[in-house]
């Protein structure tokens, strides 16, 4: 039997608004600084909600409940960091269980920027809210559906 590298990557991210704030992770990965929402890889065995579940244990320290879907990549999106492979985010509006108890920073990148996987926690306020606080394209398309959802309700 042979195995076939599958061509997908599939990420799941947290859209947790707080007090009228976005809640945002600066991270270090591959020698990139990266402003991104939490969440992350999918694991083998995994569901969406059970990665974003997962996911904002490790990077949030603590449960979240998921909310509903918001979106799902619609078009060809080659992944950053791996080659010739295909990039699939899933988005979800997420709750958290105690916002309060976050560790959060009010300074972009507030670690030690040398550290591979070094995370920081911010608020950004969702009036000031602009798509390109995000390093990655789909993180950018979210956001502007945000802050045109957002500008919607005022």
């Amino acid at each position: 039997m042979t195995l076939i590298a599958q061509p997908f990557i599939i990420r799941v991210y947290g859209i947790a608004i707080h007090d009228g704030n976005l809640l945002v992770c600066d991270e270090n990965w591959f020698d990139t600084l990266m402003t991104k929402l939490p969440g992350g890889g999918m694991e083998y065995g995994e569901g969406s909600i059970d990665c974003l579940k997962r996911e904002c244990m490790e990077e949030l320290g603590q449960p979240v409940d998921v909310l509903s879907h918001f979106y799902t990549t619609d078009y060809f999106q080659p992944a950053r960091f791996v080659k010739d492979r295909q990039l699939i985010s899933i988005y979800y509006r997420i709750k958290l269980s105690d916002p309060e108890r976050l560790e959060v920073s009010s300074r972009k990148f507030d670690f030690d920027r040398e550290r591979e996987g070094a995370m920081s926690l911010r608020w950004i306020n969702t009036v000031n809210l602009t798509t390109d606080m995000f390093t990655f394209p789909v993180d950018r398309k979210v956001a502007g559906m945000l802050i045109t959802e957002i500008n919607g309700q005022l």
